[in-house]
C-alpha cells in the first residue's frame, strides 16, 4: 500500500497561491471554474478553499470537519446524477468511477440550488455550492444555472470541470477560470519523493517508471493508481504486455483474463500504460489510435472482452503486413 507523508501532494502550488491570496485580498468572486485534466486535485483543492473562505468568515473548530462530511449548513455539493445514486447504494468510490455516457446533472438540482441559496446563511457571510464535473449539465440544467448565476445572491459557486469546451459560454463568462496544469515528469518524481513513503513504492522490474509517470499524463494521482494496479496485475498478463502480440491464441486468452480479472477503470488503466509503452517501441500512430477506440469502448462497457480481443487482433494483422 502506498501511503502519503503529506496529505497535500496532490496540490498545485500555483493555483493555491492564486486562491490563498484571494482570502487574504477578500477579493472573492460569484463564481469560479476549476479546469484541468482528471487527477489534478481538483475537488481537493476546492474543498480546502471552501474550508478556508469558512474559516475567515465565520472561524469555527469544527469546520473542517463538516466540510468534509457534508454537513456544513452553508455547504451544497452537486455531484452528477448516477454517482450520487451510486454513492447511496454503499459501493461509491469517485476514483474509480468511469463514467459511461449516463451520467448527468439534472434541472432538478439546479433548482435545488435555487432554494438553498434562497435561505438566509447560517454560519458564514455567503453560501457556497460545489459542482463537481460540471460539463456533465444536461442542457436544461445548463440554462437553469445560467439564470442562477445571473441574479444577484448570496452564494459562492465553485465548478469543477475537465472539459471546458461542454459548458455554455455564457456561464464561462460569468465565472473565474482557475487552471490546473499537468505535471511534467520531472515534478512528479519530485512530488513522489517529497510527499510518498517510497519504502513502500513497488514496481515490477519488467516496467520501468518513465511508462508509468508518462502514461499518467502528468497526473500524480493517476501515477499512483497506475502503480498500484500494475502491482496487482499478474506475471501472466504482464509477461504478455511488453510488446504487441502477434499469437491469436494468446491474444483470445489474456483478452479473456484481462476482462475477467480487472475492473473497468483498471482496464482502461492499463491500456494507458500499454499505449505508451507500444508507442515506444513502434512509432505507430495506427496502433495508438486503435488502442484509442479501445479506451472509448471500455468507458461505455460495450462488451469488455470482446473489445480486447477486436483490437489486439487488429494491431496484430498490421504488425504482420509490416
Amino acid at each position: 500500500m502506498i501511503e502519503a507523508k503529506k496529505n497535500s501532494y496532490f496540490l498545485n502550488e500555483e493555483v493555491n497561491t492564486f486562491l490563498e491570496n484571494i482570502i487574504k485580498n477578500k477579493s472573492l468572486a460569484n463564481g469560479y471554474i476549476f479546469y484541468g485534466a482528471e487527477g489534478l486535485g481538483k475537488k481537493e483543492t476546492a474543498l480546502q478553499f471552501i474550508k478556508e473562505i469558512f474559516k475567515h468568515s465565520s472561524p469555527s473548530k469544527n469546520v473542517e470537519e463538516r466540510i468534509t462530511n457534508n454537513n456544513h449548513p452553508d455547504f451544497l455539493i452537486i455531484e452528477p446524477d448516477s454517482l450520487l445514486a451510486t454513492k447511496s447504494s454503499g459501493s461509491f468510490d469517485l476514483e474509480k468511477t468511469i463514467k459511461s455516457g449516463s451520467e448527468i446533472i439534472k434541472i432538478a438540482q439546479i433548482r435545488n440550488i435555487k432554494t438553498f441559496l434562497s435561505q438566509k446563511s447560517i454560519n458564514s457571510e455567503k453560501k457556497i455550492v460545489l459542482i463537481i464535473d460540471a460539463h456533465l449539465l444536461n442542457e436544461a440544467a445548463s440554462n437553469c444555472l445560467l439564470k442562477t448565476l445571473e441574479e444577484p445572491s448570496n452564494g459562492i459557486f465553485i465548478l469543477l470541470t475537465s472539459k471546458l469546451n461542454l459548458l455554455l459560454d455564457t456561464i464561462i463568462s460569468r465565472c473565474q477560470i482557475v487552471r490546473f496544469r499537468s505535471f511534467s515528469s520531472k515534478q512528479i518524481k519530485s512530488i513522489l519523493k517529497e510527499y510518498l513513503d517510497t519504502s513502500k513504492l513497488e514496481i515490477n522490474t519488467q516496467l520501468k517508471f518513465e511508462d508509468l509517470a508518462n502514461s499518467a499524463n502528468g497526473s500524480p494521482k493517476q501515477l499512483l493508481r497506475n502503480i498500484e494496479i500494475w502491482n496487482d496485475f499478474s506475471d501472466e498478463i504482464i509477461s504478455k504486455l511488453d510488446s504487441p502480440i502477434k499469437n491469436n491464441l494468446e491474444i483470445l486468452e489474456l483478452s479473456k483474463l484481462i476482462s475477467e480479472k480487472l475492473e473497468i477503470y483498471q482496464q482502461i488503466c492499463l491500456v494507458n500504460l500499454i499505449q505508451n509503452i507500444w508507442w515506444g517501441k513502434t512509432k505507430n500512430i495506427g496502433l495508438v489510435k486503435k488502442l484509442e477506440n479501445l479506451k472509448f469502448l471500455l468507458g461505455k462497457k460495450i462488451q469488455p472482452r470482446v473489445a480486447w480481443e477486436v483490437t489486439f487482433l487488429k494491431i496484430s494483422m498490421e504488425n504482420i503486413l509490416d
